[in-house]
């Protein structure tokens, strides 16, 4: 992997460290928002398309909730898919409620800024 400093080119000899490294150094984490749904799910499709715009906000996790280890989540949210957990808390649940997402993204953003 080639990397450069100032005007030099470098060789790293160990991509995966550098590449932690750079990961380290980015002062915050980005949230993770868990999509729970099934295969088909109209509703999640429309969606994820709505949350496109945001995708550089947070790591998208979708749970299959039709997976025998997801049974619990199956059982819960069976008839209500798509439903979205923001760092493992409720967030919204059938349709994706922008003002609602972004309020919390905002909150979250501040926090890991220090305010």
């Amino acid at each position: 992997m080639l990397w450069f400093q100032g005007n030099s080119m470098q060789l790293a000899k160990h991509p995966f460290q550098l590449l932690l490294r750079n990961l380290s150094a980015s002062k915050t984490a980005l949230p993770v928002l868990t999509l729970f749904t099934k295969d088909p799910c109209p509703l999640c499709d429309e969606a994820k398309e709505v949350l496109e715009p945001y995708k550089n906000r947070f790591i998208l996790q979708e749970v299959d909730i039709t997976l025998p280890e997801n049974s619990a989540w199956y059982d819960r949210y069976k008839f209500d898919i798509p439903v979205f957990h923001l760092n493992g808390q409720f967030l919204m649940m059938h349709r994706v409620d922008v003002s609602k997402l972004e309020k919390q993204l905002q909150k979250l953003e501040q926090q890991g800024a220090g305010g």
